[in-house]
């Protein structure tokens, strides 16, 4: 795996102007789940875009828990979107190839996350948000969900196949025959989850609720995997 700048990288660094390629750096919430599932998906997704190159960048990849708190992730990933925009313009990068910068973090019961939320909204900065916690959008791809967790991640990860816990690295980590040609059925089952909420409900307020999908097909230029 490459390293760029001492951050996890799922592709190799190529310079920038040859080829079609795009940038992408993430910042997680989490330090070992969706940081695995980005990898899954980009190494075995099929590219909307066959002919475009996406570099994954997880930002954060060496950070502690102190520095994972959805408010904190916010407004490094607009410091670094904002180096990125200028190395953009000076290189001559535009359109589709320009440098992306995207957050994932979750509800989680954070005292920070309706202001991050609205940090982010503010300022443009895309984030792929899910409530109570990532593990809906996993268990999206192999039951459909109802009703409410009550803002609490450990029951939505009790729905989760008992077999995950078994798993080598324990329920927290991502295989891929846990995902793989899973993930139409999981934006589906994802979009009509969110529709039980009014739009006039806030998004912090929406549980459950995810669009990692944004993400996969926005970010990672990804239509399925």
């Amino acid at each position: 795996m490459a390293k760029t700048r001492g951050k996890s990288s799922f592709a190799p660094v190529t310079r920038r102007g040859r080829g079609r390629s795009r940038a992408v750096y993430v910042f997680t919430e989490g330090k070992v789940t969706e940081p695995e599932y980005i990898k899954i998906v980009h190494r075995h997704g099929t590219p909307a875009d066959p002919a475009l190159t996406v570099e994954v960048h997880i930002a954060n990849a060496k950070d502690d828990g102190s520095r994972r708190m959805p408010m904190d992730l916010v407004k490094r990933a607009i410091v670094l979107r904002g180096e990125k925009q200028r190395e953009d313009r000076r290189a001559g990068v535009k359109g589709k190839l320009s440098t992306q910068v995207w957050c994932l973090f979750d509800h989680d019961n954070h005292p920070d996350v309706e202001a991050a939320l609205a940090h982010a909204k503010k300022h443009g900065l895309p984030v792929a948000f899910s409530h109570p916690c990532f593990e809906v959008w996993r268990l999206l791809h192999h039951k459909a969900v109802s009703g409410t967790f009550g803002g609490v991640c450990g029951e939505a990860a009790k729905r989760l196949p008992g077999e995950f816990q078994k798993a080598p690295g324990g329920g927290k980590a991502v295989l891929g025959e846990q995902i793989l040609s899973r993930y139409a059925e999981a934006r589906k089952r994802a979009l009509t989850m969110n529709a039980q909420h009014g739009d006039h409900l806030p998004l912090h307020k929406r549980d459950p609720y995810t669009d990692v999908y944004t993400f996969v097909e926005e970010g990672l230029g990804i239509s399925s995997y």
